[in-house]
């Protein structure tokens, strides 16, 4: 029960994330699902589970307070269903002790991603050209179902971030536009488990439970995506995410516990300082925007 509890936090907390930022939900829930040892396979089918209700109803909130393209929407759709279906089948014929670091590989790379996008780049936002093009929409949909199945998260980082870098559409659109497509490409993701693993191959009480505490978060992050520093949050987001994953990955080739602790605190005290760099650029970028209304008043 109080793992259930911790999970349902964890999907709370999750989705206040990916809500915010559009992307990180999956990441960050099966990042920690597999540090509790359970089997990649089954982690990632929890999680797109989960989803199901958790961009749906983010989705619709989205959706209320104007920050969904529908036409981005449409677009992405089918080819982020036929990324997930494949992904999912894919991951659930590998064995899961040899699955394991890889798919943390690919979770340590996404969350360094999201640490780079969001600290090196200052969590700068584009200026708005013409709207993405089919062309552009369709790969990047293929590409980012696939890793979203394989590394149970992936859309909101390829997604997201290839849209706000292109500098075609407005960043809350961004954001709500990724994370209501997000509902077809978990639905993809979970018939493909399904048909691959079996409905007893899936810890419906985690995705329960991820998908309690991502119900709730989800209106409120479409409410607080105007509101909170982009910049803190992907850091501590990605920060958490390679912390977790970069211990998998040492265990997994035989590192000492020794050495794993020592690995552990150099990149917690990286994280936690990356965490106070992004809180105080934040605060000088803050400060330099009200400066011109000090000087006209």
């Amino acid at each position: 029960m109080r793992k259930l509890i911790v999970l349902a936090v964890v999907g709370l907390l999750a989705q206040l994330i990916d809500g915010s930022l559009g992307m990180a939900y999956g990441v960050t829930s099966s990042t920690l699902l597999l540090a509790a040892g359970v089997a990649p396979a089954a982690a990632s089918a929890a999680v797109h589970f989960s989803e199901i209700g958790t961009s749906l109803v983010s989705g619709f909130s989205h959706h209320k307070l104007g920050n969904v393209d529908w036409r981005t929407v449409s677009i992405l759709a089918v080819p982020g269903f036929v990324g997930a279906f494949a992904g999912a089948t894919f991951l659930a014929s590998l064995d899961g002790d040899v699955a394991k670091p890889w798919v943390a590989a690919i979770l340590l790379g996404l969350g360094g991603y999201v640490i780079w996008r969001f600290l090196v780049l200052g969590g700068r936002r584009p200026t708005f050209k013409s709207r993405p093009s089919a062309g552009f929409l369709a790969p990047m949909g293929v590409v980012g179902g696939a890793l979203d199945a394989i590394g149970g998260g992936g859309w909101g980082p390829v997604g997201t971030t290839t849209l706000l870098s292109s500098g075609r559409l407005e960043p809350r659109k961004v954001i709500g536009s990724i994370d209501t497509s997000e509902f077809v490409v978990a639905v993809g993701g979970s018939l493909g488990f399904i048909i691959a693993l079996g409905s007893q191959g899936i810890e419906w009480s985690y995705a329960a439970a991820l998908l309690a505490g991502g119900v709730v978060a989800a209106p409120i992050a479409a409410w607080l995506v105007r509101k909170l520093a982009a910049r803190v949050l992907g850091v501590a987001a990605g920060g958490l995410i390679v912390l977790t994953n970069s211990k998998t990955i040492a265990e997994a080739l035989g590192a000492s516990g020794a050495l794993v602790a020592l690995l552990t605190a150099v990149v917690g005290v990286l994280w936690v300082t990356g965490i106070v760099w992004a809180v105080r650029q934040e605060r000088l970028a803050r400060a330099g925007a009200d400066e011109p209304e000090l000087v006209a008043a």
